[in-house]
């Protein structure tokens, strides 16, 4: 969508084609089909002969995440070689479920493709090579840019205020209390238990060193109370057997995040296994001015800079020892938070602006757009 924003705003014409099936629509996806129609996107259902005859004439098409690809040929059917000189391969994700054939098999036949870091496209690369035996294209990294609209609240200070007041007293806690948050969809590749176990153990450090920090509280952003899961019902429990629930806030998933990194002290940003592909959320939160305590994996390591703008720590259980000690680091040391926080603000208008994304994206259609055109005259 910030992709299909940013070409009308050039003057393109852009139709987003979705396999979203009426029957599964909600309040978000209604939301968001209403944002793109708002910009002049007009969004059209991928089965049909309207969808096929759209990506026919197209002059480029970008195919967005490893999973669309199993879309391709019941959409387009006999006209799949037609399209795929015109493709460009938008893919944000790096766990192993992703690589079957089925997903990935016309990949090498793509005008290119684009990923969100370089360790997630060195990891294409190779896992496609050794398992798959399949060769990747033309590979673009693009690191992503906070939006207009993010930037402007972070750094209105009446704004931040507001938020974070309205934010805190939700949870019920208080101003000079200390928030560690996680914001992410609750899931073990999340780390959220890890994140608590850490937390829990931060408690025992504090206590052991004689420490004096401020009331310390984490937060979970990204539950589902409507459909809560096994993994979540363990968190709870974990909250409640070592009796941290006063201490411990968990809240429903959101697209707003805005009002919740206004409101707390310290993300932690825990991925495990390779990390995220990029991780948005992370950018979000030095926009803030917020130090990042994130694994060493990942797009991640490409974002957070070591002991500058956040600290980082192994991803697995041995990681929780050491989130446990940078969770207490920080708390004790509000000097490292602040300095930390300003240095990550400076990264990202340095490089994570929305910007910065349109320059390198702007590059990447130009070559692909160029490929696309002497293919079809050839």
């Amino acid at each position: 969508m910030e992709l299909a924003f940013l070409l009308r705003k050039v003057g393109s014409q852009v139709v987003w084609i979705t396999n979203q099936r009426s029957e599964e629509k909600n309040d978000v996806t209604y939301s968001l089909e209403h944002k793109m129609l708002s910009h002049g996107v007009q969004v059209l259902p991928a089965r049909g002969q309207e969808a096929i005859n759209t990506a026919l004439k197209a002059d480029l098409v970008i195919l967005n995440t490893a999973v669309a690809g199993k879309w391709l040929d019941p959409v387009l059917k006999d006209h799949v070689p037609q399209v795929l000189p015109k493709i460009l391969w938008w893919i944000h994700e790096m766990r192993g479920h992703y690589f079957k054939l089925e997903f990935v098999k016309h990949l090498p036949l793509v005008a290119g493709a684009m990923i969100d870091s370089h360790t997630t496209a060195e990891y294409w690369k190779t896992r496609t090579h050794d398992r798959l035996k399949i060769q990747m294209p033309q590979t673009y990294v693009v690191h992503l840019g906070n939006s207009k609209e993010l930037m402007e609240v972070a750094e209105d200070n009446v704004a931040r205020r507001v938020l974070r007041e309205h934010i805190r007293e939700s949870l019920g806690v208080q101003s000079e209390d200390l928030l560690f948050a996680i914001i992410n969809s609750v899931s073990r590749g999340k780390g959220q238990d890890l994140f608590l176990q850490a937390f829990y153990q931060s408690f025992q450090l504090i206590q052991q060193s004689k420490l004096k920090v401020p009331t310390m509280h984490a937060v979970v952003v990204g539950s589902d109370i409507n459909a809560q899961t096994k993994f979540e019902a363990q968190l709870r429990e974990f909250v409640m057997k070592n009796g941290i629930q006063d201490r411990v806030h968990f809240v429903n998933k959101t697209l707003a995040v805005a009002p919740y990194l206004a409101a707390i002290d310290v993300l932690v940003q825990n991925s495990q296994a390779r990390g995220e592909c990029f991780g948005r959320i992370t950018i979000e939160a030095m926009s803030f001015k917020l130090p990042v305590l994130g694994t060493a994996a990942g797009g991640t390591t490409e974002i957070v800079l070591d002991g500058s703008t956040g600290l980082l720590h192994p991803a697995g259980k041995e990681g929780v020892a050491s989130l446990a000690k940078n969770i207490v680091r920080l708390a004790s040391h509000v000097e490292q938070r602040v300095a930390m926080g300003k240095k990550g603000y400076d990264r990202v208008k340095e490089r994570f602006m929305e910007h910065h994304m349109a320059d390198r994206i702007a590059v990447v259609l130009k070559e692909v757009l160029q490929k696309s055109r002497e293919h079809s005259h050839s």
